[in-house]
């Protein structure tokens, strides 16, 4: 269980740090770029969805790694069909996860849960801390007229 933690935990470490070294790189960027300040916001919205995005493979990766190893537990179809265990099928349940949308189609047994629920939590607050960054970003646009 500690090499659960201790895998889970550095997951989570890295999804953070990945998040948090786009949002300062487009706040860097950002007032650069020499275009209208409504692009930069849209421009915001695509780092932002990238990160996500990359963050969201990773936990998929992990899901992979652990599903095809013993002693991690694995993940389970619901429905006859609908996991059969490819990337593929790990990153639609993280990409389901992440988002807190959980389908139920596929279902996480033995250690590997600890991962969903913190994949969950973790989710939840990179999407709110993108929601607060381009608040302020937009806020820029709104206090100068």
């Amino acid at each position: 269980m500690i090499t659960v933690l201790f895998v889970v935990s550095a997951i989570v470490a890295l999804a953070v740090v990945i998040h948090y070294e786009i949002l300062f790189q487009m706040t860097l960027l950002m007032p650069k770029l020499a275009v209208p300040h409504r692009f930069r916001i849209v421009l915001g919205v695509l780092g932002a969805l990238i990160a996500h995005v990359i963050e969201i493979w990773l936990f998929a990766l992990a899901y992979y790694v652990m599903h095809h190893n013993s002693g991690w537990g694995h993940l389970e179809g619901t429905y006859t069909g609908t996991f059969t265990g490819t990337l593929l099928d790990c990153a639609y349940f993280s990409f389901t996860t992440f988002t807190t949308l959980g389908f139920g189609d596929i279902v996480p047994i033995g250690d590997l849960r600890y991962l969903v629920g913190i994949e969950s939590l973790t989710g939840l607050v990179l999407i709110t801390w993108t929601a607060s960054f381009l608040y302020v970003e937009m806020r820029k646009f709104w206090d100068a007229q």
